[in-house]
């Protein structure tokens, strides 16, 4: 008997991957295994529209709230939890349903991406330090002592990308050039199955304005008083969720709730439109659902 094959189910938000997801689990006894960089945050249930407790009940789900608001997790800390969960799944003889819609995550599984080790908040910040004290030409100078290629490749202005080279050279001691050249993909041709779930753009957009709708009702004002509380950093992952910065303004006092609504709803509708041109550009072979 062949073994059981991963399928992959991507798509943007409010899309139905994982409704449809939870009836193929429920058919197949099939593992459902988180692949939405947001729904990773335990924070984060309502705002990213996570799985209830309830469909939680009804299939093995993996990857859903394991991380604190306050932990940013990369696409390597992803692809590092997922690939010993998909051979626990595949010792168990049972299939798996990799559903989300971030598309970096599909490009670790399919074609690789590199296992780059997370880079401490202090070393951060001390290369952007340096940059802002040395400017961008010393900076670049210095780099292109460890880096190189790096240095050569990334353009000008490129604040970010400069200090993140800069930062992984210096705390793995091992060119960030170096890392991104050394990919493999988590899965094997042959051992996976696709589908991209791509609706009807007005129907989308008409399902993303009402997830902010059923947001509100439930409770996702709450979720993001309680973040707001913990006065986390701006700049992690999980408070540029969709939502988060517009319902903390509402909630300072600084727009009223509808104002609030309006711009979550234009955002989600923006972050759908996004995902929908990603998977167009990057799985344009993928089957259609």
């Amino acid at each position: 008997m062949p073994a059981p094959l991963v399928t992959l189910i991507v798509g943007p938000t409010a899309s139905g991957k994982s409704a449809l997801a939870l009836r193929r689990a429920r058919e197949t006894g099939a593992v459902i295994v988180n692949a939405d960089s947001q729904q990773l945050y335990a924070d984060l249930r309502v705002l990213t529209a996570r799985p209830s407790p309830e469909d939680e009940a009804l299939a093995e789900h993996r990857l859903y709230g394991v991380a604190d608001a306050a932990d940013a997790w990369s696409v390597g800390r992803w692809a590092r939890a997922v690939a010993p969960l998909l051979d626990e799944v595949k010792a168990q003889g049972r299939p798996a349903l990799i559903v989300g819609g971030t598309g970096l995550y599909f490009t670790a599984l399919t074609k690789g991406i590199a296992d780059i080790p997370d880079v401490p908040v202090a070393a951060r910040e001390a290369t952007q330090e340096a940059y802002d004290f040395l400017g961008e030409d010393a900076f670049r100078a210095r780099l292109s002592e460890r880096d190189p290629r790096a240095a050569a490749a990334i353009a000008p202005g490129d604040r970010q990308r400069l200090t993140r080279a800069l930062a992984v050279a210096e705390t793995t001691g091992r060119a960030l050039s170096d890392w991104q050249a050394d990919t493999r993909p988590l899965l094997t041709a042959g051992t996976y199955d696709r589908l991209v779930i791509e609706p009807d753009r007005a129907a989308l957009y008409e399902r993303c304005d009402r997830r902010v709708d059923l947001m509100v009702e439930g409770g996702a004002l709450d979720e993001v008083r309680a973040l707001v509380r913990r006065r986390l950093d701006p700049e992690l992952p999980a408070m540029k969720a969709v939502g988060v910065r517009d319902f903390a303004a509402h909630l300072k006092g600084k727009v009223t709730l509808a104002a609030a609504m309006d711009a979550v709803r234009q955002a989600t509708r923006n972050y759908a439109k996004r995902q929908l041109t990603w998977f167009r550009n990057q799985t344009p072979d993928w089957p259609r659902g």
